[in-house]
């Protein structure tokens, strides 16, 4: 039994059971929302990547289509998630070779009743993990670090932007 009335946890009914929030009385509003991470390399693996001679093929594709497949999946991964139509994502690389790290975007869009930030967050990590797995035989102390949620508009909450302090 899902109560909004008087319960201040909305996955939780009152009883204390998970469940999924019911967002069927929302209004469906565009939705945006970005997330970012970095994955730190050594020179061997950089090269790999950079002069695309890994033996498991191109490293950043395959991470880019790995991301974008996390993105639909999500719901299958997070409990609470709710299935989304996504109506766009994007995975994009930044490679800073000097300091050995690579820099993962993930950007996903739908109109809908519940945000995307999820999607955005479980692209970024699929993305970063799978250049960890093509690589993982050149050199694995790889190390993945700095995933957040970058930004967000749409929704109830509004607009949000990771502003490091």
């Amino acid at each position: 039994m899902n109560t909004d009335s008087g319960n201040p946890f909305n996955h939780f009914d009152t009883d204390g059971n998970a469940v999924m929030a019911d967002i069927s009385e929302k209004t469906p509003t565009r939705r945006i929302a970005s997330a970012q991470g970095e994955i730190k390399v050594g020179r061997d693996v950089m090269q790999t990547i950079t002069d695309k001679t890994n033996k498991k093929g191109d490293v950043l594709g395959t991470a880019r289509i790995a991301g974008i497949t996390a993105t639909k999946r999500t719901a299958d991964l997070i409990p609470m998630c709710h299935p989304l139509m996504l109506t766009k994502c994007s995975v994009d690389f930044e490679i800073f070779e000097a300091e050995f790290f690579i820099r993962a975007v993930c950007t996903v869009k739908t109109e809908g009743k519940t945000g995307v930030e999820m999607e955005a967050l479980t692209g970024v990590s699929v993305a970063l993990l799978t250049i960890y797995d093509m690589c993982k035989a050149v050199d694995k102390r790889m190390v993945i670090s700095d995933i957040r949620l970058v930004s967000k508009s749409g929704g109830k909450s509004g607009d949000f932007r990771f502003d490091p302090e």
